[in-house]
């Protein structure tokens, strides 16, 4: 009669086993699908982000240029001249700085027709420095710059102008607009990084590192482990 020790060693010896050719190579197969799948969601999402935010600078340099003579009075005149510096700014960075998902999609095309070893080797490596920009571009020195714009805008209206309750509320919109546009940004990468959590399995006294996902569909429910 096997141990429970002996009879879990069996199981895992048994799972193994199981994972056939075949299987194995149908889960490479959906994990360089699921890569795929998110730069391709990543671009679009990226492409709607940049002609929006985009879209939104632009408009608010263009009213801001227009209230800085037209206001209806000087408060407001100075007001635009500093939104229209501002507007400036975040346009100029936005035409700059470019989401890298189109770029890693672009890679993961080239790749597309080498042996399926090597093609999802660099399909992991794709998207893992992708998701590593996203985190940076959602991280805290990717507020550095609009801090310290909305900061000076804010002095400039407070101290400058001698109103220091307009100051904070330029301050405070600036800030919560460059909020929205950081956390509006494509986040597919890191998600699909995120399918896959790591694990250990211990056998007496060995360890086994892998890495596992939940794969859930309207025909399968089943794990995906790599090691």
């Amino acid at each position: 009669m096997l141990t429970p020790r002996a009879s879990w060693i069996a199981l895992v010896a048994s799972l193994t086993l199981a994972m056939t050719p075949l299987a194995m190579a149908q889960s490479a197969e959906q994990e360089w699908n699921a890569y795929r799948d998110a730069l391709e969601h990543g671009e679009r999402h990226a492409d709607y982000w940049q002609t929006g935010w985009t879209t939104f600078y632009a408009g608010s340099l263009a009213y801001n240029a227009w209230q800085s003579s037209e206001g209806s009075s000087s408060d407001d005149r100075f007001d635009a001249r500093v939104g229209a510096v501002k507007s400036a700014l975040a346009l100029g960075g936005m035409l700059l700085d470019r989401q890298p998902h189109p770029e890693a999609r672009r890679k993961l095309e080239q790749v597309s027709g080498q042996a399926p070893d090597d093609r999802l080797a660099r399909a992991r490596e794709v998207i893992r420095e992708t998701a590593e920009e996203e985190r940076r571009r959602r991280g805290w020195r990717a507020r550095l710059g609009s801090l310290a714009v909305n900061t000076v805008g804010g002095l400039v209206i407070g101290v400058g102008d001698d109103r220091p309750d307009d100051g904070a509320i330029s301050f405070a919109t600036g800030m919560l607009v460059s909020e929205l546009q950081l956390w509006s940004q494509p986040g597919q990468a890191g998600h699909a990084v995120n399918r896959f959590q790591p694990a250990q399995l211990s056998i007496g006294d060995m360890q086994i590192d892998y890495e596992y996902a939940w794969v859930m569909g309207p025909d399968q429910l089943g794990m995906h482990i790599r090691y």
